[in-house]
């Protein structure tokens, strides 16, 4: 392999693609902090609709969730929480990020957690042949089938996202 270059270096979540043989592209971008889904976007150029974040809940029962929905919406939590079989779910605290999944703040994956929680993936996901999610650190996004994410995450798909007024 001769030349190094920084981008060889694999998150989880790219190691997991790997194992399983999914196609994915990786796509990297200069960032230092958290910034948002929206901010990400215009950095990769990738389409809004297409770019999705993924966000932690915990449920009644304390099991977490992960959700996977478009940046640029909010979670319906009744309906995530349904979808979930749980009473409620509510998100889980920014300085929890990091133990319940390993991973930090605006570097979340789907792919490649602590370990593999429930995940729902929104369904707009399923319109595309691919969409772009976080590739488990910032400044790199992960863009793949939203099937073959549902596939390794064993995820599913739903309207969990509010309406839009």
């Amino acid at each position: 392999m001769g030349k190094h270059k920084e981008k060889e270096i694999k998150t989880n979540a790219m190691r997991i693609l790997d194992k399983n043989k999914i196609p994915y592209e990786v796509l990297q971008y200069e960032c230092d902090e958290f910034i948002d889904g929206l901010h990400t976007a215009r950095k990769t150029g990738a389409p809004v609709e297409q770019s999705f974040k993924t966000l932690v809940v915990q449920g009644k029962s304390r099991e977490y969730y992960v959700l996977v929905i478009p940046i640029a919406e909010e979670v319906d939590f009744k309906t995530a929480a349904k979808t979930v079989g749980e009473k409620s779910v509510e998100m889980i605290h920014v300085k929890d990020i990091n133990k319940v999944t390993g991973y930090i703040r605006g570097g979340c994956s789907p792919l490649g957690m602590k370990k593999q929680f429930p995940t729902v993936i929104h369904e707009s996901a399923q319109e595309f042949r691919e969409i772009y999610v976080s590739g488990g650190r910032i400044g790199t996004t992960l863009k793949l089938s939203p099937q073959k994410l549902a596939e390794v995450t064993g995820g599913k798909f739903a309207a969990i996202t509010a309406e839009k007024k």
